[in-house]
């Protein structure tokens, strides 16, 4: 379970770095940075492990990794933690952004309701019936 201050440290270097987007098919929250923030890279996978980092890449002049949230961990954790801390007050075009992400893929975003138990057969007694 994160700390409020590694919520966020997580929502600054979101509002700071990050991409609230989508490949058309679902949600993704992408944050890509120089090589030389790796530290960070390796805090997020210990602090928040239903990301994916990917990397290092070299093109050109450019070397980053790339961390990306998905799926059930960034409809789960990430949205709830971003709901939380991020502000149109914070930084206008950031929530915007979010708040574009929550709408395009709202039906992948909404919280997932488990469905009941059935109960287990031996748990369930008959009444006798009558001959």
């Amino acid at each position: 379970m994160a700390t409020d201050y590694e919520k966020g440290l997580l929502t600054g270097l979101l509002v700071g770095e990050g991409h609230f987007g989508g490949d058309g098919r679902q949600p993704q929250i992408t944050l890509r940075m120089h090589v030389r923030h790796e530290a960070i890279f390796r805090w997020l996978e210990r602090t928040f492990p239903g990301g994916k980092l990917y990397g290092p890449y070299h093109h050109g002049d450019r070397n980053y990794f790339q961390w990306m949230a998905r799926g059930s961990y960034l409809r789960d954790h990430l949205v709830p933690v971003l709901e939380d801390t991020l502000s149109p007050e914070l930084d206008a075009h950031s929530y915007e952004r979010f708040e574009e992400m929550r709408i395009r893929y709202a039906t992948r975003l909404q919280p997932q309701i488990p469905e009941p138990v059935p109960k287990a057969a031996e748990n369930v007694t008959e009444s006798p019936s009558d001959s």
